[in-house]
């Protein structure tokens, strides 16, 4: 039960942990393309397991405890291709609970060996979309519990406080020029994180605006426009997963709230690739994919303020570390493997960089945007 000596313990634990560990660090960066707009990228690599799934993997347990869905003889499976995993089995070993790790053929090696050093243990399927049935299958058959993140992570995130990742960045930008944002950027993988951000902007009154940046093979942005055009389509699929792990899904998830989002953008990969290898050189060590993703939709914003004079700061998630990734995303037979083209999508992240407006005078193919940017 959730009132269990067990369970009292189990978040006790929890908390101590969270009490041990810092807050993660807002880093700005200049773009002189862009004199009148201030850039921050908040560093989530820096947790105890490396991404900002371990705010993630924390509001899941606590949630799971106080619903009294946990005890000690419990078995914690999770659906993920790779991060939220690696921060759930971090926390199933700090409660003496093992951990099965439901994942996509294909997730990159480093994160299977980060997995498996917290003491997880990791099942494959061929097909993403099949990693929800599978989680589901072993959990019956363990009598263990699925923790469901594309379910629950955007109700078990206390949104309102609680050193969520809104309130955390808000306070960083207090003493900066533009102590409110005018923009919050972030890609969606279970939806949690947009939906915190969004809720807290809400919540606190902000004229904060939040961007969701969606890579290729993910429904999130047409389902957003469904959203828009007044007839939502929630039983949108597709047969493939993302190349950019960790965010876009191959269907809606329930914890994607298209309501709590102002506007979205669709980038196509070799942009994001580009973008993750300039950040990469700016900041002075890798960053994953996600993070590419998101400095795109950055940049689309950036251009479209310098168009219409606006001033202002634009905060981004730097989601996780690069070195994840370092025999794929950073390895140039990765690319050739791939079929991607990255030399022509590295030059136009140049001239975006730049000042140029060639993200928003719609001549890159596969790039979206839809919302309300006004």
């Amino acid at each position: 039960m959730a009132n269990s000596g067990w369970a009292r313990e189990a978040i006790g634990k929890i908390e101590a942990d969270f009490n041990r560990s810092a807050d993660t660090h807002l880093i700005p960066l200049d773009l002189p393309g862009y004199p009148g707009i201030r850039f921050y990228l908040k560093d989530e690599s820096s947790h105890p397991t490396g991404s900002l799934k371990h705010r993630l993997a924390r509001s899941l347990f606590l949630y799971a405890l106080c619903n009294g869905w946990l005890n000690q003889r419990s078995t914690v499976i999770e659906a993920s291709s790779g991060s939220t995993a690696i921060s759930e089995a971090y926390f199933a070993r700090l409660l003496g609970l093992p951990f099965v790790a439901v994942i996509p053929m294909g997730t990159s090696r480093a994160k299977i060996e980060a997995i498996e050093f917290y003491g997880g243990r990791c099942e494959f399927v061929a097909n993403p979309p099949h990693i929800y049935s599978e989680s589901h299958r072993i959990a019956l058959e363990s009598g263990g519990h699925f923790m469901d993140q594309f379910t629950y992570a955007e109700r078990a995130t206390d949104w309102r406080a609680n050193n969520n990742i809104a309130e955390s960045i808000f306070k960083q930008m207090a003493a900066e020029e533009f102590p409110v944002p005018t923009w919050l950027v972030s890609s969606g993988g279970t939806g949690g994180t947009i939906a915190t951000l969004g809720r807290y902007v809400a919540y606190r009154g902000h004229q904060t605006r939040v961007l969701c940046a969606d890579p290729e093979n993910s429904v999130f942005f047409d389902y957003f426009r469904s959203v828009l055009a007044g007839d939502p389509n929630d039983g949108l699929t597709l047969e493939v997963g993302s190349r950019i792990e960790g965010i876009g899904r191959p269907r809606v998830e329930r914890s994607f709230i298209p309501t709590c989002v102002d506007a979205m953008v669709k980038i196509p990969d070799p942009l994001s690739f580009a973008a993750m290898r300039y950040l990469a050189v700016r900041v002075g060590r890798r960053v994953g994919g996600s993070t590419g993703t998101n400095f795109v939709g950055v940049l689309y914003l950036a251009e479209r303020m310098k168009a219409a004079g606006e001033k202002g700061a634009i905060v981004a998630l730097l989601c996780d570390s690069g070195e994840r990734y370092r025999t794929t995303y950073y390895h140039n037979a990765w690319y050739a493997e791939q079929g991607i083209a990255i030399s022509d999508a590295d030059a136009l992240i140049m001239r975006a960089v730049n000042g140029e407006p060639v993200l928003t005078q719609g001549s890159v193919v596969g790039l979206q945007s839809a919302g309300a940017f006004a």
